[in-house]
């Protein structure tokens, strides 16, 4: 696992579930989420991998929950 900041709206179906389960993801979350999603979103342009968990203390985090 690790955190991901999403800066485009992002639709992840990992491959395990055999399609039935995708996890919508919206622009502005940042979620700790697999490698898996963390790659596909990267190579689609939909955000980037952060390094820590600094950005959780900085107040910003999703709060959809």
């Amino acid at each position: 696992m690790m955190w991901f900041r999403f800066t485009r709206d992002f639709d992840f179906s990992p491959v395990e579930r055999n399609g039935r389960v995708t996890v919508a993801y919206k622009a502005g979350m940042l979620q700790n989420v697999t490698r898996a999603c963390a790659e596909a979103a990267e190579k689609a342009g939909a955000g980037s991998p952060t390094k820590t968990e600094k950005d959780l203390a900085d107040g910003d985090a999703d709060r959809s929950r």
